[in-house]
């Protein structure tokens, strides 16, 4: 059974809108997701809480709400098409925008969860052996949370 060409088409522009959505959330949820897991910070409640947003909401509000923010009337998205010509709304880009949306609270979950337990000895072990907080990051922390 082969798929006509407009099957094909849905199937490349899910990929895509997958594959981007993916870039898109991938360094600031490792980012985020560090950051949360390491430090005490004044707000942390409320970046969390912002974090789980998405996933308590039913998925209609927060796109609801990108559409009202970065439609071609809100107040986002017509500075955008004016000063850059990029619009989001019905566009593969918006897509993407809210997958990576609704996608990222998935992914900084488990993340956290794997930086709370890697042995932070192991860190500061490589760092008293001269390597420097950011080669100490990609090379201890990020491997062993991989696993997360």
């Amino acid at each position: 059974m082969a798929l006509t060409p407009e099957e094909w088409q849905a199937v490349w522009l899910s990929a895509k809108v997958a594959a981007f959505a993916t870039l898109l959330c991938l360094p600031l949820g490792i980012a985020l997701s560090w950051l949360m897991a390491r430090r005490e910070f004044f707000g942390k409640a409320l970046i969390e809480t912002l974090i789980q947003l998405p996933m308590v909401l039913p998925p209609v509000v927060p796109g609801y709400l990108l559409l009202m923010l970065l439609g071609t009337r809100g107040p986002l998205g017509s500075w955008l098409q004016q000063h850059f010509g990029i619009v989001f709304a019905f566009d593969w880009k918006g897509a993407v925008l809210t997958s990576a949306v609704i996608a990222f609270p998935l992914m900084v979950q488990p993340v956290r969860l794997a930086f709370r337990m890697i042995d932070t000895r192991l860190e500061q072990a490589a760092t008293t052996l001269g390597a420097t907080p950011l080669r100490s990051f990609f090379t201890i922390t990020l491997p062993l949370a991989l696993p997360g």
